[in-house]
């Protein structure tokens, strides 16, 4: 058989990932907005740190699955991974909806953490298998788009639920919906993409010293082997402190601003929703102007949409600032994942893919503490201002550190960089 690349060539299947993608996103959104209200309204909980608790146990969980996800799917396939992931957030409705007090909460995000480590790390697996080198930067700009807006979708359909209904259950029916249906399409219609990984990389092997690399020698290549990489890491970890304010501070800090459930949805989803939709074009302009740039620029945009939410005041305003933040996340977003690929040999990318997304997604869970204690300590307002700190230093270090890994305008010329610069 044939295991020819192209998103035109695989659009059934490149399309069955993508409404996967948007699931994990709906998944997730139904989170966003009310948890934390639940928590602070229902179940009686006062300190920001113990309701980050609940994004701690994700993230960590999460970067975990993430790690080990990518090395499962080199041996048993996308496939497997993929509906086991979704097995897994099965029970995650019956917690939240049952949940007696916030510790049920944090371990039905566990659950969660497993769920999208698992399946959105191999969704946007497949769709490189399907895509190839020369639409990488646009394949993983639709799945982030998918992913990220049925993010937005979620928080708005849950915040009008919530607001319509209550807190819970009404909202949480919504979720095991979701849940049950990605479900039935990863197990009866989506079909296996580690083939065309293996396909390609046949096709490249031309006695490359990076091919074929052990575990640890990815793990270690991913994290700190090279600067590019170690940018990489570093930037996505960080940026995943926005995320986290914006799911456990932003609802607390609105509300008691004075704006409804149903007003932060908007805004919360105004945030996922520029991010999600211009995806479909920042992850086009990686491959037309290079991975860097657009990475760069949404460090620093990013955070001043977070510093310029505490700088203002009212509905409108705060709307604003969640887009600005939001077009920063989709400028760096799916260009972190597109320099990780380009950097790892097809024989060992959704391992690399895997270390990186481990770092990444561990931001939520430093990103969460440092929210947590900086708020009890200081001040809600504090947070957003350490956020916003830690964005722009770390914008500095991928400025300096992050080399182009375009395979047209990197300085290689090559669609893999095997020899980035070493810290060593």
């Amino acid at each position: 058989m044939s295991y020819t690349q192209g998103i035109r060539q695989n659009r059934s299947q490149f399309a069955l990932q993508l409404l996967t993608v948007f699931a994990v996103g709906l998944t997730i959104g139904a989170e966003r907005n009310v948890v934390p209200v639940l928590g602070r309204d229902v179940l009686g909980v006062e300190s920001m740190l113990v309701i980050g608790s609940f994004v701690v146990s994700f993230g960590f969980v999460k970067a975990l699955l993430n790690l080990y996800g990518g090395k499962w799917s080199e041996t048993y396939g996308r496939k497997p991974i993929l509906v086991a992931g979704w097995l897994v957030a099965l029970p995650i409705p019956v917690v939240l909806v049952y949940a007696p007090n916030w510790w049920w909460i944090t371990l039905g995000n566990v659950l969660l953490g497993i769920n999208q480590g698992l399946a959105w790390s191999m969704s946007v697996n497949a769709k490189i298998d399907l895509a190839g080198n020369d639409a990488r930067g646009f394949a993983v700009g639709l799945d982030e788009a998918f992913g990220y807006g049925g993010v937005a979708v979620g928080t708005w359909v849950t915040g009008v639920l919530a607001a319509r209904y209550g807190l819970r259950p009404e909202p949480f029916y919504f979720l095991a919906g979701v849940v049950v249906f990605a479900l039935v399409v990863s197990v009866l219609f989506v079909e296996e993409t580690l083939p065309y990984a293996r396909a390609e990389a046949g096709a490249e092997d031309d006695g490359e010293t990076d091919a074929d690399l052990p575990f640890r020698s990815i793990l270690k290549r991913a994290t700190w082997g090279d600067r590019t990489l170690f940018a990489a890491a570093q930037a996505g970890s960080v940026e995943k402190f926005v995320d986290a304010l914006v799911w456990i501070a932003y609802p607390l800090y609105l509300t008691n601003a004075g704006l409804s459930v149903a007003q932060v949805g908007v805004v919360v989803g105004v945030y996922g929703g520029v991010w999600g939709v211009l995806q479909l074009y920042t992850g086009k302009l990686a491959d037309d102007i290079g991975r860097r740039p657009p990475v760069v620029a949404g460090m620093f945009v990013a955070g001043t949409g977070v510093l310029a939410t505490v700088l203002v005041d009212g509905y409108w305003p705060w709307m604003l600032t969640a887009g600005v933040t939001g077009v920063g996340m989709a400028l760096l977003y799916p260009n972190l994942i597109t320099v990780v690929g380009d950097a790892a040999h097809p024989s060992w990318r959704a391992t690399g893919l895997g270390v990186y997304r481990m770092w990444r997604d561990a931001g939520y869970g430093f990103g969460a503490i440092l929210i947590g204690v900086t708020a009890d300590l200081v001040s809600t307002e504090a947070a957003f201002y350490a956020v916003a700190a830690a964005m722009f230093v770390s914008g500095t270090v991928t400025l300096i550190w992050m080399r182009e890994t375009h395979p047209e305008r990197g300085a290689e010329g090559s669609g893999r960089p095997p020899n980035l610069e070493s810290h060593q």
